[in-house]
């Protein structure tokens, strides 16, 4: 296994896209195509986390602060960051740090800590907006069923509790390839009127190169005709830090 693929599944759960702008997160040292050894679990990786990994013939650090911040102007080993990053180096190890994208997730950080503290109807305390996006897309009569289908499989659709979600109306299109074209319906020099559906869906901008590539590979036309457009909806499932109740008040001394 790579670790490009441990990566993988992390960001399934954090995507980076949910990280705050000010932020480091993702791969910070190492190959991500690199073959996995071992993985060591931190909240900082410091010096002697790096020297545990070599230890525990650990190639992939997993951290939750990323130990790179800012930029580094050198790498000179003359601090606790730099001297950190350098071993990392030397020693063919990855690091990774999720931060703000594991803050904001879905059951991320906040929400697991007011679970913990045993409260109930929690919510997101700041929501982020202009996370969601949406495809719109034109389909012959023929394919819309099916597109839409294959779409659904890889989460577009998917809102908060609900999927599956979309919008449709018929309507009609036209076109007129060239020479060069192939067209599945019609001719080529001749202009074609073809029934079609608009479709819409709405998906998280982490599932944008999967939702593009169903798209292409289960839409019948040589050229398929599609917008993508960034909504500034609030979205009340990511974001930073969550509140709820306790089921039985108490006092702050109790707390």
């Amino acid at each position: 296994m790579k670790i490009q693929e441990v990566l993988s599944y992390i960001e399934q759960l954090a995507p980076r896209h949910y990280a705050e702008d000010f932020d480091n997160t993702g791969l910070l040292t190492g190959d991500s195509n690199t073959e996995i050894k071992g993985i060591l679990v931190t909240l900082d990786c410091l010096e002697n986390v790096v020297d545990e990994a070599i230890s525990k013939n650990c190639n992939l650090i997993v951290a939750f602060h990323p130990i790179i911040f800012s930029g580094l102007k050198n790498l000179k080993p003359d601090n606790y960051v730099k001297r950190a990053v350098v071993k990392a180096i030397k020693n063919d190890i990855a690091i990774y740090a999720t931060h703000t994208a594991l803050d904001n997730a879905k059951y991320g950080v906040s929400y697991r800590m007011a679970e913990e503290l045993g409260l109930k109807n929690i919510k997101t305390l700041i929501p982020q907006r202009g996370i969601i996006k949406k495809l719109v897309t034109y389909i012959p009569k023929s394919h819309f069923e099916m597109v839409k289908e294959e779409l659904f499989k890889v989460g577009a659709g998917k809102l908060g509790n609900y999927e599956e979600s979309s919008f449709s109306i018929n309507g009609t299109g036209t076109f007129l390839g060239n020479e060069k074209s192939n067209p599945m319906i019609g001719e080529k020099g001749k202009r074609s009127t073809i029934e079609e559906t608009m479709l819409s869906v709405t998906f998280l901008p982490h599932l944008e190169s999967i939702v593009l590539k169903t798209l292409f590979k289960s839409h019948p036309y040589e050229e398929v005709a599609y917008e993508i457009s960034t909504l500034n909806n609030q979205y009340d499932h990511i974001g930073m830090g969550a509140i709820g109740e306790f089921k039985e008040e108490m006092s702050a001394n109790q707390f």
